[in-house]
């Protein structure tokens, strides 16, 4: 989903409206959930293998290894996996979540379905990668999906990625995106619910703050930005931000059941890959 590029000079020659976008975090955003460890849990459908999965990257995360290097590590879970066939898997499991009361966080969806009514393009931009999210876009209406990118090889995941979209590099992508599409950034908004969404939040000129994150609620409180409830999930109640708060910015059906990480691994897994 790339939408239609337009230089600034061209809108306004051509008396076009300007080009806007609007820019959504995902997980525990616009969904109540991980969708990276939802979708593996999923697409493994074998309990142990997601545990041990699991399990190395909570302590790559205690051993204080990079955010980068621990999203990496994720997708080295799917070395060898045709890409189509993971394609297929995550379509199987949107359309199971989206069966499940809470999935969509509908205060954030009507507000993206506020802004595309005003002409604004949508942007969704995760960690995540497009297994995932694909699924949800189509779904929503979304016009680009700005994510991380698994490297491929003859059709088949490597268990390598190309690009990372964690933290700082959510920021770099959108503004390479306002500038291939000609839209000033102060035209342009963003939400998220983590303090690693900060530098997406502060690269375009308003913002919106999902849930209770200290950092994000400060920066709310002080540039006048909107404020959204959080997302309702068991995931978003275990998580919390404290533990996983990175640094601050200077600046403005499945036919099995597996146990979930701990709190304190839900929390460190958020961490080491969003």
């Amino acid at each position: 989903m790339s939408g239609t590029e337009r230089t600034g000079d061209s809108t306004e020659s051509l008396g076009e409206l300007p080009v806007r976008i609007a820019f959504f975090d995902v997980d525990e955003t616009l969904i109540d959930i991980k969708s990276m460890f939802s979708f593996l849990e999923f697409h493994l459908a074998d309990r142990d293998r997601y545990r041990t999965a699991a399990g190395e990257l909570t302590r790559a995360a205690r051993a204080g290894v990079p955010r980068e290097e621990t999203n990496r590590a994720y997708y080295r879970n799917y070395a060898g996996a045709g890409q189509e066939a993971v394609a297929e898997s995550g379509r199987r499991w949107f359309a199971r979540e989206r069966q499940r009361d809470g999935f969509l966080h509908q205060g954030v969806v009507r507000e993206l379905r506020r802004l595309q009514a005003e002409g604004y393009q949508v942007a969704l931009v995760s960690g995540s990668f497009r297994a995932c999210l694909d699924p949800i876009a189509e779904h929503l209406g979304a016009d680009h999906v700005l994510c991380s990118e698994p490297e491929v090889a003859a059709g088949r995941y490597t268990g390598e990625v190309r690009t990372a979209m964690i933290g700082a590099a959510k920021a770099t992508a959108a503004r390479a995106l306002m500038d291939r599409s000609g839209a000033r950034p102060d035209q342009c908004v963003a939400y998220g619910d983590h303090a690693s969404d900060l530098p997406l939040l502060t690269c375009v000129g308003g913002a919106g703050v999902v849930g209770d994150d200290p950092v994000l609620a400060e920066h709310a409180d002080r540039y006048g930005w909107i404020r959204l409830p959080g997302t309702a999930g068991a995931a978003a109640a275990a998580q919390g931000t404290a533990a996983a708060a990175p640094a601050r910015h200077p600046a403005a059906p499945s036919s099995h059941t597996s146990p979930a990480p701990s709190t304190s691994s839900t929390e460190e897994l958020t961490h080491a890959t969003r």
